[in-house]
């Protein structure tokens, strides 16, 4: 998937909204000892699925945000029909988003002409997204028009649920389905939590990756069911510290680092530990991947994927350096990737390839991989009697040892 860029798009409601809290009926209340509570509805939601609620959540965001303590925007059972709009702070106290109904976006595209996220979390430091609702992204209505499978410069579709810049940040026990194009993305931010959160959309939905890390440090996805038309976990450039574990992964196309290399001045990601996942029917298992050519090199080092069983995954295992998805490259594509690959360890992977090469070390011929590890690999062809293979290129060596099913190529 291409970057996403952290520059915010949409705007905050204006302040004069302010003015319309002083006729708001508003009962700031204390419930079992928590803090403060703010009813969307004593700020004039409806949960009939069509009035458009942005201003009165706006304006309990505002009410809340003010606040100090641990406000609590509270979302009661319902469908709530939401316009794009800007959670920003930064706010007095560390607030909590308890989303109990359904959120539903508007249909199509309009609605987003001068946004790139549905809800936006915005120089945030101390949030709780919780409660056991659903974002409703109604991606079905804008599918049809992304281009960006087919055309290079193609303006992507909006994400449904958009961290950025935040701090201390857990999002857990919520639902999101068919987010027009990612569930959900962490940009700029730092000390991050998704946990038990469900995400879905069909095996065919473009570009809707579930989970998008890019330019964050110190976040953790852990315990969730993603299942989707694209990557279950991606991780872009300048990511560090970044922990997937207890992930089950599909449909969808893996777990992935990248793409990586298509733009000048992208930053390394280094230290990502993917761990106690199951992937199941999905194009890929674990993957890196980075655009071939690129003039100023990055890096991707310190990466162990490892306890991870495969059911039936298409390329189990695979470094992919000579990503270009479109028909024709670009001469500039054409040349080797300019992304150094190293110390990258794969232990304890176990389970069925759907693909006879179940492992696929494809480097770069400019900056060949160092340091790779394969270590008690255990995959087996779904055919019996098939053996599995495995395939390496420009791999500069590297570190065996264990069950190795199909036998090393290092």
């Amino acid at each position: 998937m291409a970057s996403v860029s952290l520059v915010q798009r949409c705007p905050a409601m204006p302040l004069r909204v302010v003015a319309v809290l002083l006729a708001a009926i508003v009962a700031a209340r204390l419930v079992g000892g928590a803090g403060p509570v703010f009813d969307v509805r004593d700020f004039g939601a409806v949960a009939d699925g069509k009035t458009d609620n942005s201003k009165a959540f706006l304006r309990a965001w505002m009410k809340a945000c003010a606040a100090a303590g641990t406000p609590v925007v509270v979302v009661p059972k319902g469908v709530y029909l939401l316009h794009p709009l800007v959670f920003r702070g930064p706010c007095r106290g560390y607030m909590e988003v308890r989303v109990a109904g359904v959120l539903r976006a508007p249909d199509g595209l309009a609605a987003f002409r001068a946004c790139r996220e549905w809800i936006n979390f915005a120089n945030i430091d101390g949030l709780l997204v919780t409660g056991g609702g659903t974002f409703d992204g109604r991606g079905a209505t804008a599918w049809p028009l992304n281009e960006c499978p087919r055309k290079r410069n193609c303006k992507p579709l909006p994400t449904s649920i958009m961290l950025g810049r935040v701090r201390n940040a857990t999002v857990t026990g919520v639902t999101s389905v068919d987010s027009k194009s990612f569930h959900v993305t962490v940009a700029g931010s730092q000390g991050v939590r998704i946990s038990r959160v469900s995400i879905r959309a069909p095996r065919d939905s473009p570009n809707t990756d579930g989970v998008h890390v890019q330019g964050s440090s110190d976040v953790r996805v852990t315990d969730s069911d993603v299942g989707t038309g694209d990557d279950c976990v991606s991780v872009g450039p300048g990511s560090s510290d970044v922990l997937v574990a207890g992930v089950s992964c599909g449909p969808g196309h893996g777990i992935s680092v990248g793409s990586l290399g298509r733009y000048p001045g992208e930053g390394d990601v280094r230290r990502l530990r993917v761990a106690n996942c199951t992937i199941a029917g999905t194009a890929n298992g674990v993957r890196i991947k980075t655009w071939r050519g690129g003039s100023r090199p990055s890096a991707v080092a310190g990466l162990v994927f490892e306890d991870i069983v495969m059911r039936r995954v298409r390329n189990p295992i695979i470094i992919d350096q000579e990503y270009c998805p479109y028909s024709s490259c670009r001469e500039s594509e054409q040349r080797p990737s300019a992304v150094r690959i190293s110390d990258v360890k794969f232990k304890n992977i176990r389970g069925v390839s759907a693909t006879q090469v179940a492992v696929k070390l494809s480097c770069s011929e400019a900056s060949p991989c160092r340091g790779l590890e394969l270590r008690d690999i255990d995959l087996r062809y779904f055919k019996r009697g098939v053996a599995t293979q495995s395939r390496c290129a420009h791999v500069a060596g590297g570190v065996v040892g264990g069950t190795l099913v199909p036998p090393s190529c290092i």
